[in-house]
């Protein structure tokens, strides 16, 4: 069977769902969950097939750095011909709004760290694209605040901008250049390239973020301990939501 009959196959009768953390601890959870039926290696990431909740799903960690998280979209676009993509985990706030704890749905992601502003480019805005704004799925993004409202009842979620680059945020100064320039809500190391990656493959997304640390001074001292907490409280969520997305 060719690949395209492959595809047009999976967009007509199924769905499955690629569920993407950049470390261990943040898929770890829902591999747990899972009823596994096969594990297949590739560039170095271990994808986890199987059944979560009723759903066809692919779990995998990607690796930190928005290389690794590129990567990984175009493997499961390509070889698991996935329908859906889902990006979990933590990061660092840039909202007064959002507190250590509280849960970010995107409503869009960009790349902090792009620049090619001396030839006309809005700062973040990837050469040739024509915009700067990676948007997410607006029934994902819904389905995603419905499941946490329903197993997070005491955390505050809302949606914003998550953005993106190859820096751990954890200085004030940066943290502020990241509001005024970009008017960010979050910030971490994948989440962009996972929109960007998806944008290219014309896959429906969503990036959930769970707020690990303010992004600025303290942020080496409160990760670690808020990180284990913050990454269960992201799962519960993805376990609950992707029973929506089925057809």
């Amino acid at each position: 069977m060719n690949r395209h009959v492959k595809l047009r196959r999976n967009e007509e009768n199924m769905t499955k769902i690629g569920i993407i953390g950049a470390m261990e601890l943040e898929v770890e959870q829902l591999k747990q969950e899972m009823t596994v039926t096969s594990v297949i290696k590739k560039a170095g990431m271990d994808f986890f097939e199987g059944n979560l909740n009723g759903a066809d799903a692919v779990i995998v960690r990607c690796g930190i750095g928005k290389v690794n998280a590129a990567l990984c979209v175009q493997i499961l676009a390509d070889v698991f011909q996935v329908s859906h993509v889902i990006n979990t985990g933590v990061a660092g706030s840039l909202n007064a709004k959002l507190d250590i704890g509280d849960i970010l749905i995107s409503k869009d992601a960009l790349h902090h760290d792009m620049d090619t502003t001396i030839f006309g480019y809005q700062p973040g805005e990837v050469p040739q694209m024509g915009f700067r704004e990676f948007t997410a799925d607006e029934r994902m993004m819904a389905l995603a605040k419905e499941a946490c409202e329903k197993v997070n009842p005491d955390i505050h979620v809302m949606y914003g901008r998550v953005v993106s680059g190859d820096q751990f945020i954890s200085s004030k100064e940066v943290k502020e250049r990241l509001i005024t320039q970009f008017q960010g809500d979050c910030a971490e190391m994948e989440g962009a390239s996972i929109a960007h990656g998806a944008y290219l493959n014309s896959l429906p997304f969503v990036i959930i973020r769970a707020i690990s640390d303010k992004a600025d001074d303290s942020a080496e001292m409160d990760y670690p301990t808020f990180e284990a907490a913050a990454a269960r409280h992201s799962a519960a969520l993805v376990k609950e939501m992707v029973k929506g997305i089925l057809p």
